[in-house]
């Protein structure tokens, strides 16, 4: 069976974790990484772990097909907030850290493989996060040109917003009546994508910032 590596699954109640179950169901051996509380715990805000975390899994699992990145490191602050330590931590786990993971697969990918990542556009008042975010879009992007010829796709994901626990009741129903289907997304729905687009019949999307969102974002 291919095997996948999916960052970020230690909550139960997290995107990863409903992406874990759904590429198993697929046939897909899934190895999970976290903090802790996963597979493999590694701390991808270090500039080796990453590069380890690949390592140890192709060590002990054969080739990584598929990388799915669902980690981030989120704490809300604005401009006039946000200390430089923690726009760099943002930056390190979120941006740094997919960088050297997909540079780490795609050596050890020896038939090509697939690549999603998953991205949010919450700036404001949570500004550290968002530009980190954007940066993973960018780089996420520049994979798909650079590492094509390898066999390799990459896209990034937008699933808006879902609720993984912290949402409370207002904000629950103020998002649901926002998004033009009439509810929220749920991890199930994002598996569902990140299912596809990790096939051989899904890769030939790639490149693509996607929103797969309700149409929360078209709502303007």
């Amino acid at each position: 069976m291919p095997l996948a590596l999916v960052t970020g699954a230690a909550r139960a109640n997290s995107i990863a974790a409903g992406i874990v179950p759904r590429l198993r169901a697929d046939g897909w051996t899934v190895v999970t990484s976290d903090l802790d509380d996963a597979d493999h715990p590694a701390d991808l805000s270090t500039a080796d772990g990453p590069e380890r975390l690949i390592a140890e899994v192709a060590e002990a699992h054969g080739p990584i097909s598929a990388l799915v990145l669902s980690h981030a490191h989120d704490v809300e602050s604005g401009v006039l907030d946000t200390t430089a330590e923690s726009f760099d931590r943002h930056v390190a786990v979120n941006a740094r850290a997919s960088l050297l993971l997909i540079a780490a697969f795609a050596r050890q990918a020896e038939d090509g493989g697939a690549i999603v990542a998953l991205t949010s556009d919450h700036v404001t008042g949570n500004l550290p996060y968002g530009a980190s975010k954007g940066a993973l879009d960018r780089l996420v992007i520049s994979a798909a040109r650079e590492l094509g010829p390898r066999g390799i796709s990459a896209n990034v994901l937008n699933p808006g917003p879902i609720d993984t626990g912290w949402m409370d009741d207002g904000t629950r129903t103020g998002l649901a009546g926002m998004t033009p289907l009439g509810r929220l997304g749920t991890p199930g729905d994002i598996a569902a994508v990140v299912s596809f687009l990790v096939s051989d019949e899904g890769r030939w999307i790639s490149g693509q910032l996607l929103q797969a969102d309700g149409a929360f974002s078209a709502r303007y």
